[in-house]
């Protein structure tokens, strides 16, 4: 019999994976009908959770966008923090803290969406840790005064024009559909960061930059998890995680894994998971031979991003 502090541990994972379920439900509602009109309603269909569920985790729509916008802020600050480093010159530092940005935005384009343009328009809460975080990049941007001689530098204000500029610039593309990549915007926006600083040689020297290259292949996100046509329970997570484990287990074996002695009822289950997409039966077709579980392609994105919510 499991301990409370077991159940409690259970309990704490669903709901830790309801609550990224429902944050990238946020993303693509956002991404597609924009922020302004976004509802529970839209929120609870996309991510397949019923608004009980919803409710015992957040507040409101509101508390819910935010939550999702933080997560993004989160995430981006992240990319562009570990490339940054505050030894290196200001003129390096910038390069790779931006190109790491633009390359976040370019594996995530509805968390960039919502970042860039949606915050816009989702309140003045929203509006509020935009600002908050953009006051960061303006505080690295404006370091290039210190590379200047003293009495040259341009006023303060210069660093915060140049963010607003480069998010100008990203906001037109999103709103254009471009599918030019963010990331080959890197040597013209850093044209921009250093003219003001050390001049239109070292604007023209960054626009002959060798090219940084988009990402190959888009991490999977959480969006895989609200695209599941199914509640998540903590023994679905179990039984993913058992044929992750062990490729060609059987129903007694994913069954015993993930606590469901009742053979009828892990049968049911796997039944689903298979109609689904996420597992696959390789047994051969001879009658009686015990069936063997593995992952499918999608199964395993989604089993990934399971464990990397755990």
């Amino acid at each position: 019999m499991a301990s409370v502090a077991e159940d409690g541990l259970k309990r704490g994972q669903v709901a830790g994976l309801q609550r990224s379920r429902m944050l990238a439900a946020t993303f693509a509602a956002c991404a597609e009908q924009g922020a302004a009109g976004l509802s529970v309603a839209d929120i609870v269909s996309r991510a397949g959770i019923s608004r009980r569920t919803f409710y015992e985790l957040f507040d409101s729509c509101e508390d819910c966008l935010l939550a999702a916008l933080d997560q993004a802020i989160a995430a981006a600050s992240e990319r562009a923090l570990t490339a940054y480093d505050p030894q290196a010159p200001w003129r390096t530092r910038m390069r790779t803290a931006l190109t790491a940005l633009l390359q976040f935005l370019d594996e995530q384009p509805q968390m960039a969406r919502l970042l860039v343009v949606e915050s816009l328009a989702a309140g003045p809460r929203a509006f509020e840790r935009r600002s908050r975080a953009l006051a960061g990049a303006v505080a690295a941007i404006d370091d290039g005064r210190a590379a200047m001689k003293k009495g040259m530098e341009p006023p303060p204000l210069t660093a915060e024009g140049i963010a607003g500029g480069i998010l100008a610039v990203l906001h037109q593309r999103m709103l254009e559909g471009a599918r030019q990549s963010l990331t080959a915007l890197s040597n013209p926006l850093m044209g921009m960061v250093v003219l003001p600083y050390l001049g239109a040689t070292a604007a023209r020297a960054e626009l002959a930059q060798p090219a940084p290259k988009p990402p190959r292949r888009r991490p999977p996100g959480p969006e895989s998890l609200a695209a599941l046509d199914m509640r998540l329970t903590y023994r679905t997570i179990r039984v993913l995680q058992a044929i992750a484990e062990q490729a060609g287990v059987s129903n007694r074996q994913v069954g015993r894994v993930a606590g469901v002695d009742d053979p009828g009822q892990i049968s049911k289950l796997l039944g689903r998971l298979q109609r689904i997409g996420l597992i696959e039966n390789t047994a051969p077709p001879v009658k009686g031979a015990a069936n063997s579980w593995a992952l499918t392609s999608k199964g395993a994105e989604v089993q990934r991003t399971i464990a990397a919510q755990l």
